[in-house]
């Protein structure tokens, strides 16, 4: 089998985290690549492991050297893919990129092979819902993240796969499913 570069986007809240760390639990053959980012850490978040968390400056010097996959800035950071991560894995792993609509688009550009998909939420009061019940934004940053949320969706023909995440175990066994199809093409 082939590993393959697969991209998961969606709203903020939508779950795709949680998904990735399921799918990651389950499987030996995926890893993650691991984004820069110039945001400042969430509580429980460690340097290297959720992201690498770099300067403004630092970031802005990695885009000049074009050491990125892709790239982006929203909510006031950037954030990006560095190419020798993803490269290098992909080498002996299946990788999984969780990024936004804009980066998943402009990593479709650099890695045409890869699958795009893309997790909505079942409706736009359960994503408020999920987003509040985080507790680390206020409600103007909560407002920001949905304000997005009609561009992402927007998106969804341009991606390859749409999964719901209403239900959390049928959403993970669906992304599993579409991982090993693409694996065997």
């Amino acid at each position: 089998m082939k590993n393959v570069l697969l991209v998961i986007s969606g709203p903020s809240g939508v779950g795709k985290g949680t998904l990735v760390k399921a799918l990651k639990a389950r499987r030996e053959d995926v890893v993650e690549s691991v984004s820069c980012t110039t945001r400042l850490p969430r509580e429980g978040e460690t340097h290297g492991k959720e992201y690498y968390f770099l300067s403004k400056e630092e970031f802005l010097r990695r885009i000049d050297e074009q050491d990125f996959l892709e790239y982006d800035e929203h909510f006031g950071n950037y954030y990006g893919t560095p190419k020798s991560f993803v490269k290098e894995k992909l080498q002996t792993h299946s990788v999984i990129l969780e990024i936004d609509v804009v980066g998943g688009l402009n990593a479709k550009k650099a890695f045409p092979d890869c699958l795009l998909i893309m997790i909505v939420p079942p409706s736009v009061e359960e994503l408020k819902r999920r987003l509040k019940g985080r507790g680390t934004e206020s409600d103007e940053a909560i407002a920001g993240r949905l304000s997005r949320l009609e561009y992402e969706l927007s998106k969804q023909d341009e991606y390859d796969c749409v999964i719901v995440n209403d239900d959390f175990d049928r959403a993970l066994n669906e992304l599993e499913s579409v991982l090993d199809t693409a694996r065997c093409k």
